[in-house]
């Protein structure tokens, strides 16, 4: 029996094992269970040359977000930073403050 379900499932883990293997955005974007967001996120502005040691904060931009691209707000230490993620590539941050 074919649902509309499979398709989505698929996509999901395709991205989630897209996510852990590069950039790590597609994971977070999915739902990577066990992992804390502000934690994934902050390794990848680290990893993207952004000072982010201390994440105090990750919250999900839901009205800035759409189907392939997930937009977050992380308050680090001293900085907070909109991420916007795209699977396969870099994600694209603004600093807010």
């Amino acid at each position: 029996m074919h649902t509309t379900k499979g398709p989505r499932l698929m996509r999901r883990v395709a991205l989630a094992v897209l996510g852990l293997l590069g950039a790590g955005s597609a994971a977070i974007a999915a739902g990577t269970p066990g992992e804390d967001p502000k934690d994934v996120l902050a390794t990848q502005l680290r990893d993207q040359g952004y000072a982010c040691d201390q994440p105090q904060s990750a919250e999900r931009d839901v009205q800035a977000s759409t189907p392939d691209e997930a937009v977050w707000i992380v308050q680090c230490e001293n900085d907070k930073y909109r991420m916007r993620l795209v699977p396969d590539m870099a994600a694209k941050v603004e600093r807010l403050n």
